[in-house]
């Protein structure tokens, strides 16, 4: 892992660029998630509909904790807690309410917003670097299959976006599980 890379990613992010990076099963799309013209830039190269909202992904449960709503987190079951903590760090996206942090073109038109702490050392690293979570959302215009390679992502994108942070996949066939906290409903297994 080069941590001058990882910074120079980081530093793109701080600025308001668009980076590539590889997750856990696809390469995704990065952004600052506090800065509007970033997350409106990130969208546009998908060619993504805003309303359908995108994830928040960090280095541990401490950097998105902040961003749930602290009443439904103070509130939660012991269980849920665990629920949640046991299955972090890995590919596990969990909708819970957010804090007035969270952006609206983060929600999308949703209540919840999609939180996720990775495993992924690299995309742990660039968290950290950062500072915080990070905009996380599958590298592919809508409709087409997500990047798996840093080819696909001069395929999609050539030289569109800020930077790509080279790397390997994580080696999970598919992406994320993402699941309702507070329903427990399963809306991608």
């Amino acid at each position: 892992m080069d941590k001058q890379l990882i910074q120079q990613a980081a530093d793109t992010l701080k600025q308001g660029g668009v980076i590539a990076y590889p997750t856990e099963a696809v390469w995704g799309l990065g952004c600052d998630p506090h800065n509007t013209k970033a997350m409106e830039q990130l969208l546009s190269l998908k060619s993504r509909d805003p309303a359908k909202g995108v994830i928040l992904i960090a280095a541990s449960y401490e950097q998105v904790l902040p961003y749930m709503d602290s009443s439904f987190m103070e509130g939660l079951s012991h269980e849920k807690k665990l629920q949640l903590t046991h299955t972090w760090p890995g590919p596990n996206t969990w909708l819970v309410p957010p804090s007035d942090k969270v952006q609206a073109l983060i929600k999308g038109q949703h209540p919840l917003v999609a939180m996720r702490v990775t495993a992924h050392p690299l995309v742990r690293a660039l968290c950290e670097a950062f500072g915080g979570p990070i905009v996380s959302t599958s590298a592919n215009p809508a409709g087409e299959a997500p990047a798996l390679s840093e080819e696909d992502i001069h395929t999609y994108f050539d030289d569109r976006l800020d930077f790509v942070l080279s790397g390997e996949l994580g080696g999970l066939g598919q992406p994320s599980t993402i699941r309702n906290l507070l329903t427990g409903e399963t809306l991608r297994p």
